[in-house]
């Protein structure tokens, strides 16, 4: 599966005798390429002939990603449940872009699917699943992330109290999969940051 909120669709496929890949979303250089490596293993692919044919693409996105890193790394940031891509999303900025998360919401944990990305966050992450919003907008507020990532609904409250917000839903809808978009998956939330910067000074 290349997106996590399809999960009546895994589930309708298995039933019907497909087989489901464990892997971690293909976001980022290190979530494509293990993506592409379960698939490859699954289908019988040496993996040499994998490594060999993913390798220049793998590099591509890892300079793309070295861009932004200076922008994003050690920045905090917070997840409000919307989508169901906070949890890969937060594997990827925290291991390849090196953002500090404080917690990680999600509407639903789907922990067949989550689980290879699930193993790749850091041990002290908190995570919370459902709707809670006035706790959750009470911890965000007690926190004071550098950025936070929520629905249309909240983005403009959190705004007035001086934070940074990415709107969910921009991530729906914009193409973030795969070592081609590495950089443009980065580029989501350096941007806001920067803009931030700029309005300040």
């Amino acid at each position: 599966m290349a997106q996590p909120f399809l999960t009546d669709t895994a589930k309708a496929l298995t039933e019907r005798g497909a087989q489901l890949i464990p892997a971690p979303f293909p976001l980022g250089a290190e979530g494509t390429s293990l993506w592409l490596q379960a698939a490859g293993e699954a289908m019988g692919v040496a993996p040499k002939t994998l490594e060999a044919l993913i390798a220049p693409k793998r590099a591509r996105a890892e300079r793309a990603l070295d861009h932004y890193r200076p922008m994003l790394e050690g920045k905090s940031l917070f997840f409000f449940p919307d989508s169901q891509l906070e949890i890969p999303l937060a594997r990827c900025l925290s291991r390849e872009l090196g953002m500090r998360l404080i917690e990680v919401g999600s509407p639903f944990i789907n922990q067949r699917l989550m689980a290879p990305d699930l193993d790749l966050l850091p041990e002290d992450v908190m995570l919370s699943e459902g709707q809670d919003v006035d706790k959750q907008l009470d911890r965000c507020l007690a926190a004071q992330p550098d950025i936070v990532v929520c629905g249309l609904g909240l983005a403009n409250p959190l705004e007035a109290h001086g934070m940074t917000t990415k709107w969910s839903i921009e991530l729906v809808f914009t193409p973030i999969q795969g070592f081609e978009q590495a950089g443009d998956l980065a580029e989501l939330f350096a941007r806001p940051l920067d803009r931030r910067t700029r309005l300040v000074a």
